[in-house]
């Protein structure tokens, strides 16, 4: 007789074609036979734990891997072996493109807190774009975005004050969240706020008194990692 608890974890996941989040990993044109082909090339991975690691650098390039559930961190070391953190990743982004030019992770990317993982192998992926002329173009697209984010990051690091720096930092993920459906204003942070410092270029007991700060301004409310947008429009001005 089959265990039913085992049959419940297979479930857990559900298909693309029911995942709430495949708008935003996925190419937004597969549908129907497509869709199902792409569901047949995607592997479900066992969750990651808080701290677990999905690669290092120098690993092979294998997959890209999209976020299902959860949050992840990625950081490379400096000349002078101190952490570097080059990104923060959320439920539907997906992780591992900058390594489809040399073949290996150039970054580690490691779990922020309990997080569901779907990997889907690039060889597979480039065969099923003979099948499906329009997967090129919207990976193409996925890319782009992966870009942009990538290009806003060294412009807010270039040129602004470190208030600036942390409004442009919570709108990002504000943005960020709201394209996956939030419906408040509540911004769960998984980073901490060294890993947030890091990140921006400035001390961790920066990023504490530029929080304060605003609290005390009325634009935001801090209940310990939970951080209530109170006032969007402020937070707008004052990134500039």
């Amino acid at each position: 007789m089959n265990n039913p608890k085992q049959e419940t974890k297979l479930k857990v996941r559900p298909a693309c074609e029911s995942c709430g989040v495949r708008a935003l990993c996925l190419p937004v044109s597969l549908d129907g036979e497509a869709l199902s082909l792409m569901d047949d090339l995607v592997k479900r991975r066992a969750p990651l734990k808080k701290g677990d690691y999905l690669f290092r650098t120098g690993d092979k390039f294998k997959s890209l891997f999209a976020i299902q559930y959860g949050s992840m961190k990625s950081y490379g070391l400096t000349i002078d072996g101190k952490e570097q953190v080059t990104g923060f990743h959320l439920t539907g982004e997906v992780l591992g493109m900058d390594a489809i030019d040399e073949d290996v992770h150039h970054c580690n990317a490691v779990a922020l807190e309990k997080t569901e993982i779907c990997e889907l192998p690039f060889s597979a992926l480039e065969h099923l774009q003979n099948e499906v002329p329009s997967l090129q173009h919207d990976l193409n697209c996925i890319m782009s975005r992966e870009i942009r984010r990538d290009h806003h990051m060294l412009l807010m690091l270039g040129s602004t004050t470190v208030e600036q720096r942390m409004a442009r930092f919570l709108l990002n993920l504000y943005e960020r969240l709201q394209k996956r459906g939030a419906e408040n204003n509540i911004l769960n942070l998984s980073m901490t706020r060294q890993d947030i410092g890091n990140y921006l270029g400035v001390a961790f007991e920066t990023v504490s008194r530029q929080l304060a700060h605003m609290q005390d301004e009325g634009i935001l409310e801090i209940k310990n990692r939970n951080i209530h947008l109170l006032d969007v429009d402020r937070l707008e001005a004052i990134a500039g």
